[in-house]
């Protein structure tokens, strides 16, 4: 694994983070060198040139490229969430989305247009317009938001909804290329945080998917579809090593200064010796080990094949929320034990606390997290 993620290029990445977060740049020299690396094939299978790695191991490196750059990770994630799913499915015998893998091993980047403004059913009900073409494709129309690689991508995953059809309602989920045109992206991302994923908002016009290209059509609402559930997994586990890695850097930061500062308080001694600032890199540490072995136990069950039947969203969801919580928990201790240097747009650590933030906004978030385990455990409310 480290081959695709040697020291020298975790290295140069970590040099680029802090001044495209202050310029509001996308990470295109870190593109290159990840494409360069062949990190974008991490889940392809090798008989396609990829590395044929497990949901396990980018876990790891995705939290490993997070220590360096949480932004930069995260929007990579949306490609990887899109080959992962598609090695996902073709491990479980479904072809449906090979093309995906064949198109990663020659260099297609993938985008998630996903996420609407006020659409909290997410993946399975849609508030855009999907038009059949009378051939099995569709043509796509609607407001796309926080769609990452806006810079780069060269195809997007989509959805929309098709209520012409005879057999309608139907979710369509497609891919359309940005060679085809038929959408605008606007120029729109300038947020408090994550700042070169530059997640810009993609407003479709028209942008046709083939019926090569259409990968499911399905009920809207709650759906066991194996694509539902790849997508899910995939998204869930992956924001989380995200998050999880960039705790694991603000702890390293945290240790570092607490070395480095000393006290006249306690003439002069390192703040490492200080009983409460000790006590704030313990608890850190302690909530922090345990997120790793959440995501792997989880992406280990999924390979396995283990039936957690109703609660397997709600798992996956919980993990989601309890790294991005725990995250914005480390965070804040690590500002704590820096002091007011952290306050600085300069600083690291502030960087990494506006960052961490955005760990909110991805689905699940905590209320959608609850109400799925206590549905889950419980059964849904009696006359729902």
């Amino acid at each position: 694994m480290t081959d695709l993620l040697p020291d020298a290029l975790l290295e140069r990445i970590r040099s680029r983070a802090a001044e495209l977060d202050r310029s509001n740049g996308f990470f295109h020299d870190d593109l290159e060198d990840l494409v360069e690396a062949g990190y974008l094939k991490a889940f392809v299978p090798t008989e396609l040139g990829g590395s044929g790695l497990s949901l396990v191991e980018v876990s790891r490196l995705q939290r490993r490229l997070a220590t360096a750059a949480p932004a930069t990770a995260l929007a990579v994630n949306m490609h990887l969430i899109w080959t992962g799913v598609a090695q996902q499915l073709r491990r479980r015998g479904d072809s449906s989305l090979d093309f995906v893998l064949e198109g990663a091993s020659r260099g297609e980047v993938y985008a998630f247009g996903i996420s609407e403004a006020g659409n909290d059913l997410v993946l399975v009900g849609s508030n855009s317009e999907a038009r059949p073409d009378g051939e099995g494709g569709y043509s796509f129309y609607g407001t796309k938001i926080f769609t990452s690689l806006s810079p780069a991508w060269t195809v997007l995953g989509t959805m929309g909804l098709d209520s012409t059809s005879d057999d309608a309602p139907k979710i369509a989920y497609g891919f359309v290329r940005r060679a085809d045109g038929g959408f605008t992206i606007k120029d729109d991302w300038d947020t408090v945080g994550m700042r070169a994923t530059q997640s810009r908002t993609t407003i479709l016009e028209g942008a046709h998917a083939s019926p090569d290209r259409i990968v499911r059509r399905l009920e809207p609402g709650p759906n066991p579809d194996p694509f539902i559930f790849a997508i899910s997994s995939n998204f869930q586990l992956l924001v989380a090593s995200v998050y999880t890695g960039l705790a694991e850097r603000a702890l390293e930061l945290a240790i570092e200064t607490a070395k480095k500062r000393t006290s006249k308080q306690n003439n002069g001694a390192a703040y490492s010796d200080d009983a409460v600032i000790r006590w704030r890199i313990a608890d850190a540490w302690m909530a922090l080990d345990a997120i790793p072995a959440q995501i792997e136990r989880a992406a280990q069950d999924i390979a396995d094949g283990v039936d957690h039947a109703s609660l397997w969203f709600p798992k996956l969801s919980a993990v989601k929320v309890r790294a991005t919580e725990t995250a914005r928990s480390v965070v804040d201790q690590a500002i704590a034990v820096a002091g007011g240097s952290s306050y600085f747009s300069k600083s690291e650590l502030g960087r990494l606390y506006r960052d961490v933030l955005a760990g909110a906004f991805h689905p699940s978030d905590s209320d959608a997290a609850h109400k799925a385990a206590a549905n889950g455990l419980l059964g849904p409310v009696s006359g729902a």
